[in-house]
């Protein structure tokens, strides 16, 4: 990531950081609580199934939604293994959430290769995309940076994006935002924390 970028989303975080204290008490949340907040409403997508999917489909269960791509070299791979060790300290809750993982490179991660990806990480964890446009679109909603940079052949280009991630209630509001590198526990804890809300 740019240092540009990292600038964007440190003051982007500093600035959500202040909704925790909207109420005059401390979030009970090991993430950032950002419920409330005016982004992530819509996420109109396919999965790697095929199917065409919205965050509506999901209600019910608390949803996560991360954004990368398959050829991301270290924090896309890592956010998942994560995510996936997060899940599975929920025991039978584990069933009550659904990952979404959201490329932000529609040219190459073909639905056959997010199927491949995605679920290595766990069987239940979705991939989505979309084409430019629509993934132009959700990047929008969820005030996600994400820019390509040149490789050494037009097919080697990386993806700068933003590293965090995003936590729904089972009724479908946007309630956290998850830092990258953040431990399983923290986030297993904070997903206890909205299965029960």
């Amino acid at each position: 990531m740019s240092a540009a970028a990292r600038v964007v989303l440190a003051c982007a975080l500093v600035a959500l950081a202040g909704c925790d204290r909207i109420s005059g008490s401390r979030t009970p949340f090991k993430s950032v609580d950002v419920t409330g907040a005016p982004m992530g409403g819509e996420l109109r997508l396919t999965d790697h199934n095929g199917k065409a999917r919205t965050l509506a489909d999901f209600r019910g269960k608390v949803v996560i939604v991360n954004f990368g791509y398959t050829q991301c070299p270290d924090v896309c791979p890592t956010t998942l293994a994560d995510l996936s060790s997060a899940v599975k300290k929920l025991g039978p809750d584990a069933g009550r959430v659904q990952v979404l993982f959201v490329t932000v490179d529609p040219r190459r991660d073909t639905r056959e290769l997010l199927g491949r990806y995605v679920p290595a990480f766990d069987p239940r964890f979705l991939g989505l995309r979309g084409d430019a446009e629509a993934t132009a679109r959700v990047t929008k909603e969820f005030r996600v940076y994400a820019a390509e940079r040149e490789g050494k052949t037009p097919e080697s280009y990386t993806v700068e994006h933003s590293a965090q991630t995003f936590a729904f209630d089972p009724q479908g509001r946007l309630r956290l935002v998850i830092a990258y590198g953040a431990p399983p526990d923290d986030i297993a804890a904070d997903l206890r924390l909205l299965l029960n809300s």
